[in-house]
């Protein structure tokens, strides 16, 4: 997508384009036959929980890091202004509260699928509900990632584009497992902040630097200040992005099971730890480079949009469009671009198949197979992650052909998001909850998103239609905390519980399971009542041994030391 209307590649940028799929094979490859050679599922699935903090971060910054966020951020700061930076603000607590609140309780539980917490909480049926919501939400979602690189490069040829790609993703992963898609995602995330940062630092320059950049910026008015506006139906404000933008990074961060596993992976649970702080200031970085490429675009273009002017078909092909001007007489430079995306791409969908090959195996075959031995155990796990690959190729396909379903298939991440959050929510938060009142909430809540996301999405289209990015802006950005503050509604314990067995008793909790956050928040009430709600939390002295109340779990955060007899 050249200045002249075609996509211009030198022999340069399909070389540099091509060392990306070689690489990222080669690192599958490497991992196959090194080490213990992926002869278990603990290797295979969990990395040996051998991992250290810095690949584990990089790797949780990278797994949704998509193509989409990459050419969707700066269109969206080009059209509408920097007000988009504040999803910043809320990096903070949406990483803080993972990293203190769910990592320890999954971390010590010794899981190896997220949903596992589930049964222990609840039981068998509950996991298995939230199993199979996660696969369907990550199956639709990971052929649209497949595919959305593909679709802004449509002058390429997208068939074979998505072909390689998925090929290559799928071999990695089913064969080098879960450490080699944490160490290609290492290398994808170079790929990407350096294919950033090139077309930011060739853009400005020839801008006439960042001051200038600014200056445009400004007296175009697309730099945004701090807008307390409590209506939620406006496009961004401070609420909905810093505020409502802490559901989206708990959906993410907190437990989605790609992200969980990472944690799990870990060496310690000090290092899983210490992997939700070093993303913080990547995430930031990660906002910054977007922000910052959607201002050059603008210095560049001003308000003639190339999509105005008829040079392109979507916003998406837009950012293409600036990268392939900018780069127009830098031979390479365009292909590492390129490559940018594709590792967005292919960090998501390698953390997809391994994820969706972790929780059909842990979840849904391993309880009717006690028995299963190690060795077919592990080259089942192998088998689930190739048939996923091709199912994810099958997705991108469908995606090729099905135009404007598209935007539904990514508001649907968002809408099945939000209620699994709630659902972990009210298992670890509240004592009480039983079995019954989960699945009535978690069904309430995913009816109640898809209704306001369907519905949200029939109006759209009754409109003109909208692109890629348009849902891009809305899906990654804001549909997972839409859904997840209607989730929470119909997640509630009174909800839940009311009418459906009566509340859970404190014997009948497995330990470990709740986080005691209500004993500190209703600390100003009488013992009496505080041992009713299930929230005593003894802090001073270590429980006794043997006890089953949540507040051994809770001791367990301050004496971690200890076991049950």
């Amino acid at each position: 997508i050249s200045p002249r209307g075609r996509m211009h590649f030198t022999t340069v940028d399909y070389v540099i384009f091509a060392l990306l799929l070689v690489a990222s094979t080669g690192i599958g490859l490497f991992h196959a036959f090194s080490g213990g050679r992926q002869r278990t599922t603990q290797e295979f699935l969990m990395a040996d929980r051998s991992m250290s903090c810095l690949p584990v971060s990089l790797s949780l910054l990278a797994t949704f890091q998509s193509a989409v966020a990459i050419l969707g951020a700066p269109s969206e700061v080009y059209t509408f202004g920097t007000q988009y930076w504040f999803l910043g603000c809320s990096y903070f607590l949406g990483l803080l509260i993972p990293a203190h609140v769910f990592i320890p309780v999954f971390y010590r539980l010794r899981l190896s699928s997220a949903y596992e917490y589930l049964e222990l909480r609840f039981n068998k049926t509950v996991r298995i509900c939230g199993t199979v919501t996660f696969i369907f939400q990550m199956v639709i979602y990971m052929g649209v990632v497949l595919y959305a690189p593909a679709l802004a490069l449509n002058a390429l040829t997208c068939g074979g584009a998505v072909l390689a790609m998925g090929l290559v993703c799928t071999v990695y992963t089913a064969l080098g497992g879960l450490k080699a898609v944490i160490w290609t995602d290492v290398f994808q995330t170079v790929v990407m902040f350096a294919g950033q940062l090139a077309v930011i630092v060739v853009g400005a320059s020839q801008a006439g630097g960042m001051a200038e950049v600014w200056r445009k910026a400004v007296n175009g008015s697309r730099i945004s200040g701090l807008d307390l506006d409590p209506d939620p139906l406006q496009r961004h404000t401070f609420w909905t992005l810093g505020v409502g933008g802490v559901f989206l990074m708990l959906a993410l961060y907190g437990v989605n099971q790609a992200q969980v596993q990472r944690y799990l992976s870990s060496r310690t649970e000090r290092e899983a730890v210490m992997s939700c702080y070093v993303v913080f200031p990547c995430q930031q970085i990660v906002l910054c480079l977007g922000c910052l490429m959607g201002l050059v675009m603008f210095a560049r273009y001003g308000e003639n949009s190339p999509l105005d002017k008829g040079y392109v078909k979507t916003n998406d092909q837009m950012v293409l469009y600036f990268v392939m001007d900018v780069f127009q007489d830098l031979p390479g430079l365009a292909g590492l671009f390129v490559a940018c995306l594709f590792s967005g791409a292919l960090s998501t969908i390698s953390s997809a198949f391994n994820s969706l090959a972790t929780v059909t195996m842990e979840d849904l075959i391993k309880p009717q197979f006690p028995n299963m031995t190690e060795a077919k155990a592990t080259l089942l796990s192998k088998g689930l992650a190739l048939v996923y690959g091709l199912v994810c190729l099958a997705m991108a396909y469908l995606a090729s052909i099905m135009g404007s379903v598209l935007q539904a298939a990514f508001s649907i991440f968002g809408m099945v998001g939000g209620p699994l959050l709630g659902l972990f929510c009210l298992g670890m938060f509240f004592p009480w909850a039983n079995p019954t009142g989960a699945v009535v909430g978690l069904v309430a809540g995913l009816a109640m998103a898809f209704w306001i996301g369907i519905g949200s999405f029939v109006m759209r289209m009754s409109g003109p239609e909208l692109n890629t990015t348009a849902l891009t802006r809305q899906a990654d950005a804001a549909g997972q905390y839409r859904s997840s503050d209607g989730s929470d509604i119909w997640s509630s314990p009174s909800l839940q519980t009311d009418g459906c067995g009566g509340p859970m008793k404190e014997k009948d909790l497995t330990p470990g399971t709740v986080f005691p956050v209500l004993g500190w928040l209703l600390f100003f009430l009488p013992e009496r009542y505080r041992e009713k709600l299930c929230c005593v939390t003894p802090l001073s002295t270590p429980p006794k041994v043997g006890s089953h109340s949540h507040c051994w779990g809770f001791s367990q955060f301050v004496y971690p030391n200890l076991s049950v007899q």
